[in-house]
């Protein structure tokens, strides 16, 4: 497989999961829901506390592998989302994706709900995804600059690679277009001390990368930053 068709396969997976970590539960799959995920999907905090208070398993799934904290993050449910970590809910579990609350906000560019995930003990270090990167890389390939600076105050790892061979670097120059939005990721990623010179599984480096692209913007943040 030769280096462009293996780059447009790595770009359309980590499309997908992307994708996948937006979506919420369907309207359908709400409608089916009963106990503690039809009341996380409500945002129902009397109702939460009622069904833990009679044994219901707090951390009880989905199909699709949700418990009734992703729900309740899905719908940025705040008051929710503390009533289920109270009552002993994990703030770490991976939904059937493999994607966190702190992952599923930050892919939704949703702050609020970040931050409430973060106080309740999400760690920004989790692995998630089964490309096996981070919220930081998915928030860097999206551009959402605000989230990337709070993952990042969180403790988030910088240089992590994925098992497409990307960073969080890497991912808001090949999958970023460019724009305004992901040279201010980039420049964010820089100053907190993100490596810009792993390169990709090719050999390029992000400022190959960039330059390759055409990102002016990209390629004079990346010089000034001492990239080769």
């Amino acid at each position: 497989m030769g280096v462009l068709v293996r780059s447009i396969v790595a770009l359309v997976a980590c499309g997908t999961c992307v994708a996948r970590a937006q979506v919420p539960p369907t309207a359908y799959e709400k409608a089916e829901y009963a106990g503690l995920l039809a009341a996380a999907a409500r945002g129902d905090v009397v109702q939460i506390r009622a069904l833990v208070a009679a044994g219901t398993v707090v951390d009880a799934k989905d199909r699709h592998g949700r418990t009734p904290l992703h729900v309740a993050a899905f719908g940025a449910k705040h008051d929710a989302m503390r009533a289920l970590v109270a009552a002993g809910a994990n703030p770490n579990a991976l939904d059937g994706d493999r994607y966190d609350i702190v992952t599923i906000a930050a892919v939704a560019n949703d702050l609020p709900t970040l931050n409430v995930a973060l106080q309740l003990g999400c760690r920004a270090t989790n692995i998630t995804s089964r490309y096996r990167g981070t919220a930081l890389i998915a928030a860097a390939h999206l551009g959402h600059a605000e989230v990337v600076r709070t993952l990042i105050r969180a403790g988030a790892p910088l240089d992590h690679v994925n098992n497409l061979g990307w960073t969080a670097i890497i991912e808001t120059i090949v999958l970023g277009g460019g724009d305004p939005r992901h040279a201010d990721t980039l420049r964010s990623l820089i100053q907190a001390g993100a490596d810009v010179n792993i390169p990709d599984r090719q050999g390029q480096t992000p400022l190959a990368l960039a330059e390759a692209r055409g990102y002016r913007t990209m390629v004079d943040i990346l010089k000034q930053a001492g990239a080769y």
